[in-house]
């Protein structure tokens, strides 16, 4: 089956995902999670990309960004993927047993609305939802944690938000989301198909060509003909 278009417009907002092979741990201690917010930084000065939330995860990371060129967002995090891999193999001295992640990371553009808060909760909540921790702002390698020290620390991430957080924003992100917002969230990431409302949707599906994400996976199934519609068998008169 070929691969769903991936849409990298400047401008558009995208949740980013990427995950270990076979879900193995690509952060084992802090300096892992500490030399990745590194690379990172160093991404973000040699891509016109924008960051404005993430979680770092011991098997995989999420990243709401945007990218001010047409392209960038795929160029940043082939260079971030591709870069952490190097320093991967070489800090752990695994090159040659195999691949670090599962295949190229994922993505879906979100609505900048009420939707983008959505994803954002759900992002900066990921490590509570694993059980990681008490609470989600304790989390040490995402924006929240920074996003609640007085000064952002080094090295710089993120950019300011395009809406504004609502009130009482740490303990709406201790909340857990509803199912629908959660099965809504989880089918994106999975088809790749936009979020937002369904106007929105239905432009942007148009936009971009992506009816596919939209579509339900499978074959389509084949309904069988009304009795009257059925061919008929050819007998030995005809």
């Amino acid at each position: 089956m070929p691969r769903a278009q991936r849409v990298d417009e400047a401008g558009g907002i995208y949740h980013a995902l990427n995950r270990g092979n076979a879900r193995a741990k690509i952060f084992r201690k802090d300096a892992d999670f500490e030399a990745f917010e590194r690379i990172l930084a160093e991404g973000l000065l040699r891509y016109d990309v924008q960051l404005f939330a993430y979680q770092l995860m011991p098997s995989h990371w999420h990243l709401v960004l945007r990218p001010n060129q047409d392209g960038q967002m795929s160029q940043f995090l082939r260079w971030v993927t591709a870069t952490h891999t190097m320093r991967f193999h070489a800090h752990y001295h695994t090159s040659g047993q195999g691949h670090v992640y599962q295949g190229r990371f994922k993505s879906f553009p979100m609505q900048d609305d009420d939707h983008f808060l959505t994803v954002c909760r759900y992002v900066e909540r990921n490590a509570l939802r694993a059980k990681l921790v008490q609470r989600a702002e304790d989390w040490r390698w995402g924006s929240l944690w920074r996003w609640r020290q007085p000064r952002e620390p080094t090295p710089v991430l993120l950019s300011p938000w395009p809406i504004p957080r609502r009130p009482n924003w740490i303990d709406r992100i201790n909340e857990d989301l509803s199912e629908p917002e959660l099965t809504a969230i989880r089918r994106c990431v999975k088809r790749g198909a936009p979020l937002g409302d369904s106007d929105w949707v239905d432009a942007t599906v148009r936009r971009f060509g992506l009816e596919s994400t939209l579509r339900p996976r499978g074959r389509p199934q084949i309904r069988p003909l009304p009795n009257s519609e059925q061919p008929r068998t050819p007998t030995k008169e005809s």
